[in-house]
């Protein structure tokens, strides 16, 4: 009876809809049954008031053996309608059908025999093969989809009576059983359609998530870069404005060492003509020596402010190494990101691959379609031919019939016998063509599958190909963006390059100072002697101190002059260092 039950509910299921309720026949009859078995064999236990029999003991059990079993036993007993355990068994039957998964419990509780033997006798069926036997059967019933509403059911006061009317046969389920098998394979196909559009749906959004992705990394790669290019602007107008400072700095010192010359030429040809009296020379002396001492001032302030604009020169070459820190890791960073946009579009040409795999395995699909529809359409004309012969046999038995009627009226007896045969020909004729008909039906049936079958493909292949487009466009995105990112490095080196000579150039003059900065300057009583000639200072070899070295030349000795803005007269400017002197007296005029 469970083997009939079971079958007979699938079966129905099929032809009904898959989708069951509470009030369906053929389903209350399985929990009957299913019922029955579970009672088969049970042990009677006794209580306090009277002997107990029920099921719910053994299928409390599979909750210990079967972790995924605690959530439906917990369910049944908060149920608040249920108050007898065959109630509580009922549910928990009825519940484990909704989840599929009364095969698996069943199997799990037949298993445990030492367990099963504390509820059921020796020759129960539960203990048996037969057990074994409809747990295998209750796994078909995975196909049928139950919606049983258990909350508001009376379960307790169920009687379960089984109907053996349901399952005796008539000639209408015979006729109805190929009915069956055809709308059973139709839903199969509808299903398997249904999964492949999921499957299709969720590759395409899965490929759309993907280009958004890689559109949004893209725009942020050329904002970044749009970001860098600005900075590298700023930083060549910053390195500019540097040079120009420098290069002002340069000319006007170049332009003093020829004012300072010519003043020094000059004030050797005033000294030559002006040796007639020692009074203007000690006016012009005096004179000069104020002169001096204000250029001296000049050239200290200028000195000042050129070492303050060396602290601002090298702050800001401080500040310039730190923005190319920042760029390198910024660099680093692209570099990163661009490893990152390599390796997802390797993915991309990977699936790329697969995607056109599966084009050519399509295409192949088509080709055979294609040789298909063409053997069907053979098949056609073959069957069409055969159609105009049968209608020509019929017509020329038609007309012979006629002929002999007319001739052979009295020969009744044997025209009729005649008569008898060309009927059943006739009857087998027309047969054959409706056969004939109905195989042409299905043929055609095919062929409109085929067509949709193929047109649905060629779809397909056009998204592919629209998508082997996008893949195209993002490697050419993916080239300009090597592109700009080359040219940014390129234009970094330079900058660091220029960078460098920069700094070198200013340790230079740095070291310079150094240098200097360490000479002092002779007192007028050690310095007796020209450092150039030797020969002893006097009112006509007067001494000239530089201010820059510290050496002590004659007048005779230093004659290298420089033209100065501020004073008529040249200057005269050291032989070693080209820095201006300063006339000072032998005597101790003051």
């Amino acid at each position: 009876m469970a083997k009939l039950s079971i079958k007979g509910l699938i079966e129905s299921a099929l032809s009904f809809g898959r989708t069951l309720d509470s009030d369906y026949p053929p389903l209350q009859q399985f929990f009957v049954v299913m019922e029955h078995c579970l009672k088969h064999g049970l042990k009677v236990r006794k209580s306090f008031l009277s002997y107990n029999k029920t099921i719910w003991g053994p299928l409390e059990l599979v909750e210990k053996l079967y972790p995924e079993a605690e959530e439906i036993a917990a369910s049944v007993r908060d149920l608040p309608g249920l108050k007898t355990p065959l109630g509580r068994a009922r549910a928990w039957l009825r519940l484990a059908l909704m989840q599929k998964k009364m095969a698996d419990y069943l199997r799990c509780l037949i298993i445990q025999r030492d367990l099963l033997s504390e509820f059921y006798e020796y020759h129960a069926l539960m203990m048996e093969e037969e057990g074994a036997v409809i747990v295998g059967l209750l796994v078909g019933l995975n196909v049928i989809d139950a919606n049983l509403c258990v909350k508001g059911e009376d379960l307790d006061s169920q009687v379960g009576v089984i109907d053996f009317s349901m399952y005796l046969k008539s000639d209408d389920d015979i006729g109805g059983k190929e009915r069956n098998v055809q709308i059973a394979a139709i839903l199969d196909q509808k299903n398997y359609v249904e999964e492949l559009n999921r499957q299709l749906n969720s590759t395409v959004s899965s490929l759309h998530a993907r280009v958004d992705s890689l559109e949004k990394s893209n725009t942020k790669l050329i904002e970044e870069l749009a970001i860098a290019k600005n900075n590298i602007i700023k930083l060549q107008e910053e390195n500019h404005q540097l040079r120009s400072e420098n290069t002002l700095i340069l000319m006007k010192t170049q332009h003093h060492l020829e004012v300072t010359k010519v003043d020094v030429e000059a004030e050797l040809q005033t000294y030559k003509h002006s040796r007639q009296g020692l009074d203007e020379m000690y006016n012009e002396a005096r004179r000069q020596l104020r002169e001096e001492s204000q250029l001296r001032q000049d050239m200290e302030n200028e000195l000042v402010v050129q070492v303050s604009m060396k602290h601002e020169i090298e702050l800001a070459m401080k500040l310039l190494e730190k923005d190319i820190h920042e760029k390198q890791d910024t660099l680093i960073g692209l570099r990163q990101q661009l490893d990152e946009v390599k390796a997802i579009n390797m993915e991309m040409y990977q699936k790329l691959q697969v995607s056109e795999d599966a084009m050519k395995e399509k295409n192949e699909i088509i080709g055979r379609l294609e040789d298909k529809t063409n053997q069907i359409n053979a098949t056609m004309k073959q069957l069409e031919q055969r159609l105009q012969q049968a209608e020509k046999a019929q017509v020329e038995a038609e007309n012979e019939d006629e002929k002999l009627k007319q001739e052979y009226v009295n020969k009744s007896e044997s025209l009729q016998k005649e008569f008898s045969q060309k009927e059943k020909q006739l009857l087998q004729l027309e047969t054959d063509l409706k056969i004939e008909k109905e195989w042409r039906q299905t043929l055609e049936d095919d062929l409109q599958k085929e067509k949709e079958t193929i047109s649905h493909l060629r779809i397909e292949t056009q998204e592919i190909v629209n998508l082997k487009k996008e893949f195209l466009k993002l490697q050419e995105k993916n080239r300009q963006l090597k592109r700009i990112c080359q040219d940014q490095e390129a234009a970094l080196q330079e900058l660091a390059s220029k960078l460098s000579e920069s700094k070198l150039k200013i340790e230079d003059i740095k070291e310079a100072n150094k240098a200097l900065q360490g000479q002092v300057w002779l007192k007028d009583k050690e310095a007796t002697h020209c450092k150039l000639c030797e020969k002893e200072f006097s009112l006509s070899k007067r001494k000239h101190h530089c201010r820059n070295c510290g050496e002590i030349f004659c007048n005779a000795c230093s004659d290298n002059e420089l033209p100065l803005p501020s004073s008529p007269k040249p200057v005269r400017v050291c032989d070693s260092c080209h820095a201006i002197l300063i006339q000072r007296c032998s005597s101790n005029v003051p």
